[in-house]
């Protein structure tokens, strides 16, 4: 930064924490899992550092520092769904096909519910730092895919702890501890275990965020989950489908 360069344009890069809101915003979210809005009112109270110290890992190596450089919005590749129709079938983008269509999901529709936060200003700003944070934002969906984590209540929260793993993001860290101690209560099945299974494969990992998703989209899923070390979600697959939603906060 110069002493030309206004310190608003790097407000962006490191904002203070509000814990009150985000308190807040988990309670609205374990009282209500549909109300996915509390999830970005979350993150945007606790994320500190993170989106931007992300983003300069992604220079430190010459692909992240080429897919900066081009900056391209992943929402556009991601909703181009007649491209994404040309991939092979075992390929991540027909799974991502399959998998939006099953959900009724979309990145657009992600991107939506990010803009209804309380501070909607620094969503769509020109700036790396911001576009970082919408390159995390539109990968989330990939991530369930690679991951193997369904749209369940737990598959969410157990792609929360991931998420965390990958990002050091405090609020996925909070919505994460909030769905593992509300599972917790209930009997008969290990759902905070699943959880903690997902923070351990977020640090096992490759680090998703410095994938070039646009070459992984056409590459076979099988062999991406393996060259990234994303092993099968053992404990999370033990777990009866029917039991996933017991009680759990949805996180998207």
């Amino acid at each position: 930064m110069t002493a030309m360069t206004p310190q608003r344009d790097f407000a962006i890069a490191s904002p203070k924490r509000d814990w009150p809101k985000a308190l807040a915003a988990v309670r609205q979210l374990l009282a209500d899992k549909d109300d996915t809005v509390q999830v970005f009112e979350i993150m945007r109270s606790l994320n500190g550092r993170a989106t931007r110290d992300g983003y300069l890992r992604l220079l430190k190596t010459a692909q992240g520092g080429r897919i900066a450089y081009q900056r391209r919005e992943l929402a556009e590749v991601l909703m181009d769904r007649t491209t994404l129709a040309t991939y092979p079938a075992e390929s991540v983008a027909a799974h991502y096909l399959v998998f939006t269509e099953a959900g009724q999901i979309s990145a657009d529709g992600l991107a939506d519910v990010s803009r209804q936060t309380s501070r909607p200003e620094g969503i769509d700003l020109v700036h790396p730092v911001a576009w970082y944070g919408r390159r995390i934002r539109d990968t989330h969906d990939l991530w369930h895919i690679l991951t193997g984590y369904d749209l369940t209540a737990l598959g969410e929260a157990c792609l929360v702890a991931f998420s965390y793993a990958q990002t050091k993001a405090l609020g996925w860290a909070l919505i994460g501890l909030g769905a593992a101690l509300k599972g917790s209560r209930q009997p008969g099945q290990p759902f905070a275990r699943a959880i903690w299974e997902g923070y351990r494969r977020g640090r096992a990992a490759a680090w998703l965020p410095g994938q070039d998703y646009e070459a992984l989209l056409a590459e076979p899923l099988d062999a991406v989950r393996a060259r990234l070390g994303l092993t099968p979600p053992a404990i999370f697959d033990a777990i009866p489908v029917e039991a996933r939603n017991q009680s759990l906060p949805k996180t998207a």
